[in-house]
C-alpha cells in the first residue's frame, strides 16, 4: 500500500468510526471504506449501529457485517459476567431499556466495549463502524470519560478505562468524518472535528468529502438563451463551482488529509460502491 495513499490513511487504525450529519452519505462511505480495504486483501468487519438493512446490500462479497444495538451489547455484557439468566429476563421484560435510560452512557459504554473486544480479538485487520450522526458520535465517544467520573470501581469502570485507552491510541482507533461539499455541512464537520479532538482526544482520520461534482464547466454556447437546456447547464456549472469552492474552504479550515468521492448519479448500490472503492485503490 503506497505511503499516504487513501487506503493507508483509512486503515491507519484497526477501528475506524465513520461519522457525519444525516444526509451526507455516511453509510455509503462506510461501505466504500470497507470495500476498498477488502479489495486489498484485508480482513474487514463492518459494524452498523442503527439497524440499517441497506448497508448489507452495499457491501457485496468478502466483507462481514455485524449489526449491534445497545440492548444486544448490554445483554452480551451481562452474559459474559455470569448473568445470562438475569439478562434474558431483563430483555423479555424490557428492563434493559430502562437500565440504559436510568444510567446515561452505559449503553454507549457497552457498545464501545464490544468494539474493543472485536479489536482485541485479532480476527480483523480493519473494523469499520457505521457510527451515529456526528452529535451522537461525540456523546458516545465522551461516554468513557463521563463513566470514569461517575463510577469509581467495578466492571463498568474497568470497561470505561479500557475503552478510553483504545480511543486514545491512534493505532487502535480513529474517527473518519464525512461531509458533502456544501456550506452548512462543511461548517458542521469543522465544528465536530474540533470537538472530537479537544473533548475526546481521539485521532481524526482523513475527512471524506462525498458526492463531489467538480468536473469542467459545461459549454453554454450550444444552448439557446432562455431554454431549459441552457438553464440546466447553468445550474450544473453553479453546483460545480460551489463544490470546488467548498472543498478548497474545508482544506483551509481543517489541516487534515482530505479524500473525495465523486458524485454517483442515481441510486447507490453495490456496483456504485465498488466503482468508488476502485477510485481510491487507483491512487
Amino acid at each position: 500500500m503506497p505511503p499516504n495513499s487513501p487506503l493507508q490513511l483509512l486503515t491507519a487504525a484497526r477501528v475506524a468510526v465513520v461519522a457525519g450529519k444525516g444526509g451526507v452519505g455516511k453509510t455509503t462511505v462506510t461501505a466504500v471504506v470497507a470495500r476498498a480495504a477488502a479489495d486489498q486483501g484485508l480482513r474487514v468487519l463492518v459494524v452498523e449501529l442503527d439497524g440499517k438493512p441497506a448497508l448489507g446490500q452495499l457491501l457485496g462479497d468478502g466483507v462481514a457485517l455485524l449489526s449491534l444495538t445497545p440492548q444486544e451489547a448490554l445483554q452480551e455484557y451481562l452474559d459474559s459476567h455470569g448473568l445470562a439468566r438475569v439478562a434474558r429476563r431483563l430483555v423479555t421484560s424490557g428492563v434493559i431499556d430502562v437500565v440504559a435510560t436510568a444510567a446515561p452512557g452505559i449503553d454507549d459504554i457497552v457498545v464501545l466495549g464490544k468494539l474493543k473486544q472485536l479489536e482485541r480479538s485479532g480476527d480483523w485487520d480493519l473494523i469499520v463502524v457505521d457510527g451515529p450522526a456526528a452529535g451522537h458520535a461525540l456523546t458516545m465517544l465522551l461516554a468513557p470519560a463521563g463513566m470514569n467520573d461517575a463510577v469509581r470501581a467495578g466492571p463498568i469502570r474497568a470497561q470505561a478505562v479500557e475503552v478510553a485507552e483504545m480511543l486514545a491510541d491512534p493505532a487502535r482507533a480513529q474517527v473518519i468524518l464525512v461531509t458533502v461539499p456544501e456550506t452548512t455541512p462543511v461548517n458542521e464537520l469543522v465544528e465536530a472535528a474540533y470537538a472530537l479532538e479537544e473533548r475526546v482526544g481521539v485521532q481524526l482520520g482523513p475527512v471524506v468529502v462525498n458526492a463531489v461534482d467538480d468536473a469542467d464547466a459545461l459549454m453554454l454556447d450550444a444552448a439557446p438563451v432562455g431554454s431549459s437546456l441552457r438553464a440546466a447547464a447553468e445550474f450544473r456549472n453553479g453546483r460545480r463551482a460551489l463544490h470546488r469552492q467548498e472543498v478548497a474552504r474545508l482544506a483551509e479550515l481543517l489541516a487534515i488529509p482530505q479524500l473525495r468521492l465523486a458524485h454517483e448519479p442515481g441510486h447507490i448500490d453495490a456496483a456504485a460502491v465498488a466503482r468508488l472503492a476502485a477510485s481510491w485503490s487507483a491512487m
